[in-house]
């Protein structure tokens, strides 16, 4: 995998925006994804960005507060972004249909119309968290049809590149921000579920 990427990408870059509704577990995973450790975390006023760099890709990583009086600022970080990260918290079902409606808010600006999208079921660790294929559902994923998507079960706790997840529905494994990079060598080829090319 690793020498496909350097081969498809040479050392390239990606402006990635991480979204999601408050609490979703955003800069976790965005820190776990950059320091390969847990760290504690308090609610973002504003945003933090880093850059993760991942098979000769670097990653430039904006994770912005999810509070519902910070979500209409997200629109001033869509220019240039490439890839959406949208994390949503698996085992908040009262607020699935608020994310659902804040995920379509974002993708049909025109801003994000050329973002690919990996979705983070996140809080898969939590016994009553729901299964990637009924956050697919829930959000709406499937009437998708123009756009690169892809849904990734992970545990913000736990998430690592290279250690390689694992979605038990569908049985594919991947390292998280691989979907992003493929995605984008291969987004003139595919559109609605990712499929990995690879």
């Amino acid at each position: 995998m690793g020498k496909m990427l350097s081969k498809i990408f040479g050392n390239k870059e990606m402006r990635i925006l991480m979204l999601g509704l408050d609490a979703a577990g955003k800069t976790t995973i965005l820190y776990k994804l950059k320091l390969g450790q847990s760290v504690t975390t308090i609610p973002t006023v504003g945003f933090n960005v880093e850059t993760v760099t991942y098979k000769n890709v670097k990653f430039n990583v904006w994770d912005v507060g999810g509070q519902d009086k910070i979500r209409p600022l997200w629109r001033h970080y869509y220019t240039g972004t490439q890839g959406l990260i949208f994390v949503v918290d698996c085992a908040d079902r009262d607020r699935i249909d608020e994310a659902r409606q804040e995920l379509h808010r974002i993708i049909n600006d025109r801003e994000m119309r050329d973002a690919m999208i990996l979705i983070f079921a996140n809080k898969q660790d939590l016994p009553d968290a729901m299964k990637p294929h009924e956050i697919q559902e829930k959000l709406g994923l499937t009437r998708i049809r123009d756009r690169n998507w892809y849904v990734q079960p992970s545990c913000a706790t736990t998430v690592s590149l290279g250690s390689r997840q694992r979605d038990d529905d569908d049985g594919d494994t991947k390292d998280p921000l691989c979907h992003l990079a493929v995605m984008q060598q291969s987004a003139a080829r595919h559109t609605g579920r990712y499929m990995d090319p690879l």
